[in-house]
């Protein structure tokens, strides 16, 4: 096989040429041996030299303006010289010095290429040629037919991948390191050998290289428009920004904040039915993002949902913090969810509440309900829901890799007046799922030139909050790093020590099946650590799909599991699985709790004759910026 690569290439590179076609060879002939380089028409050659002027003056224009300005910290995270360093830092871990392993790299490459090459009719091994090439490897990124029509790009991604393939596991196999460092080096490996994928690359992408000769490079100025814009802000752009404005087209049921603080706002949403149940229902979001994740339009909400089951709903917004929250930390989260259930309590004059608390909210509720158990005041709370919720971070995922020394320094270099900019976090979870929620943007904003679609749930993705900077250290050294709120007593709110081992309030546990910030085996380690009755119930899909899933979209599914379990694992072999949303499963349980009603009347009615409110729903936080 290696003599055939070897010593007849030229005809091995005419029979690749001849199957390019015109335009290809117009353009990048000359890259391919003796492929004659044809000359573009005058016009042509005048509006490329156009194009490639736009894009010069652009970016030039761009790097002026951000000398004059100064580099922002922001910039850092799109420094090419601090990537390009952490390349070589990750390409050096790697055992690439083995010789028996650059031996089988080659070998597998030169069969991979004699395999590919076969299914265009070239090569000792051609086929013959009739059908679809049957490709040795398929990958999603990959499912445009250009990839395949073509010899060259065929060989182009299926080295590729390949590579990749081999790349993960020598990450994986890395001899010398512990599981964290292990693990680290995997999680870079894959993250590095995602970025390097050529569908990145205006040259090595079949896709990208079709339009940009349809629009003669107009798709590049464009792209590069939305490029230069990204890095003005600092954030990576997922969907059209003026498609969507809070109170307008999302978060719109109808409501009123009834009680504010420094910290949060809290929204009293307005009855639908003629009688609700006693017991009201405060939901907790996590302060890294906005409320209106339960609230997205009309279709989706799960609190327009809830009320219309006959819950009086209240939900806490979280103010997006600035200078005047620099010094708030953990006390000061979970004392504001328990202002909110006593506040309630008073408000409608009811002896306890409903809880939900969404991802980290749930972390602090499960940390309040702790706090109120040792001070004798658990009824204050009937039930508690927790979504997509940790609190034993032992097996917490890919989120515990960025919690070391090094992390926790960049965070410290990134503080602005006491707070850490989400948007830091926010790219921080778009690397969790670089394909979906990265490059694919990369491609379609910046090399395609698309223009941005309309998806509120994008929208929400891209509001991010800035969050207290010594608290968010904390938190990740404290529950992530140190997994503290499991021990007993070790932590404490206001002077009270926590033992979750205390907690026997009744609980409804949900996780998301792929859920990859809280992983489901994680969020199932609750049921071990807590004394009270629970019901664990496993959604399909992941930490937002899998929570905003209505029933009227007739989407994923649900298990649920009467028996005891000991384990994820147990619960999963002997569990029932039920198509659709769990949502109505929940109120089917909440209602279990006390399914007493009261006239929707009174205070339960915001905003009615005497009950002073301060604005209407959303509210102000929420549009902090």
């Amino acid at each position: 096989m290696s003599d055939t690569l070897h010593d007849d290439p030229p005809t091995m590179f005419e029979k690749l040429r001849e199957m390019q076609g015109d335009a290809l060879q117009q353009m990048f002939g000359q890259f391919l041996p003796g492929a004659p380089a044809t000359l573009p028409e005058p016009a042509d050659a005048q509006q490329w030299a156009l194009v490639a002027g736009k894009l010069q003056k652009m970016w030039l224009d761009f790097s002026a303006e951000q000398a004059a300005r100064g580099q922002p910290a922001l910039a850092q995270m799109f420094d090419p010289v601090r990537w390009a360093q952490q390349v070589q830092g990750w390409w050096q871990q790697l055992p690439m010095g083995d010789p028996a392993i650059q031996k089988r790299l080659w070998e597998d490459g030169l069969a991979l290429w004699q395999t590919v090459l076969g299914q265009y009719g070239i090569g000792p091994a051609a086929a013959n040629g009739e059908g679809e090439a049957k490709l040795p490897r398929s990958d999603r990124r990959f499912a445009d037919p250009k990839w395949r029509e073509q010899p060259v790009f065929a060989l182009i991604h299926q080295t590729y991948l390949m590579l990749a393939d081999q790349l993960v596991t020598l990450a994986d196999k890395a001899p010398g390191l512990d599981d964290q460092a292990r693990a680290q080096l995997s999680f870079n490996t894959k993250a590095m050998v995602e970025a390097l994928s050529p569908a990145h690359f205006p040259l090595t992408n079949p896709v990208v290289l079709e339009r940009t000769l349809a629009t003669k490079g107009e798709n590049l100025v464009k792209g590069m428009e939305h490029l230069l814009a990204d890095l003005k802000k600092g954030q990576l752009t997922h969907t059209d920004s003026d498609a969507f404005e809070v109170g307008r087209n999302i978060a719109v049921t109808p409501g009123k904040v009834v009680h504010e603080t420094p910290l949060y706002q809290l929204i009293q949403y307005t009855p639908t039915t003629p009688d609700v149940l006693a017991v009201p229902l405060v939901i907790f979001p996590p302060w890294i993002n906005r409320f209106y994740i339960l609230d997205l339009n009309e279709k989706k909400s799960f609190i327009r949902w809830a009320v219309a089951q006959g819950v009086t709903v209240f939900v806490v917004s979280w103010k997006s913090a600035d200078a005047s929250l620099a010094e708030v930390m953990w006390d000061d989260y979970v004392l504001a969810e328990v202002d909110a259930i006593d506040t309630i309590r008073e408000r409608l004059d009811v002896p306890a509440v409903h809880t939900i608390g969404y991802c980290v909210a749930g972390t602090t509720l499960a940390a309040a309900l702790a706090m109120l158990s040792r001070r004798g005041e658990a009824a204050k709370v009937k039930s508690a829901t927790f979504f997509t919720a940790q609190i034993d971070f032992e097996l917490s995922g890919d989120l515990r890799l960025l919690i070391d020394d090094k992390h926790l320094a960049l965070i410290d270099a990134m503080v602005t007046d006491g707070t850490f900019d989400g948007r830091y976090m926010a790219a921080t979870f778009n690397a969790l799922r670089g394909p979906d929620l990265i490059w694919q943007y990369v491609i379609n904003n910046y090399l395609l030139g698309d223009d941005y679609p309309a998806f509120d749930l994008l929208h929400w993705n891209g509001d991010v909050t800035n969050l207290p900077a010594k608290w968010h250290k904390s938190y990740l050294k404290d529950l992530y790093r140190d997994n503290k709120l499991i021990q007993p007593d070790v932590l404490s709110i206001d002077g009270t020590p926590l033992d979750l081992g205390r907690i026997e309030t009744p609980m409804y546990i949900q996780a998301g099946k792929e859920d990859h910030i809280a992983p489901a085996e994680s969020v199932w380690r609750m049921t071990r650590h807590v004394s009270g009755p629970w019901k664990f119930v496993l959604a399909g899909s992941g930490h937002i799909a899998g929570v905003v899933n209505p029933p009227d979209a007739g989407k994923y599914q649900y298990w649920t599991n009467p028996g005891k379990p000991s384990s994820l694992a147990d619960f999963v072999e002997g569990a029932t699985e039920t198509k659709g949303s769990w949502w109505p499963d929940w109120v089917e349980w909440l209602k279990a709790q006390d399914n007493t009603t009261v006239p929707a009347k009174g205070k339960r009615v915001p905003g009615g004759k005497g009950d002073k409110v301060i604005e209407d729903a959303p509210g102000r936080y929420v549009k902090t910026r």
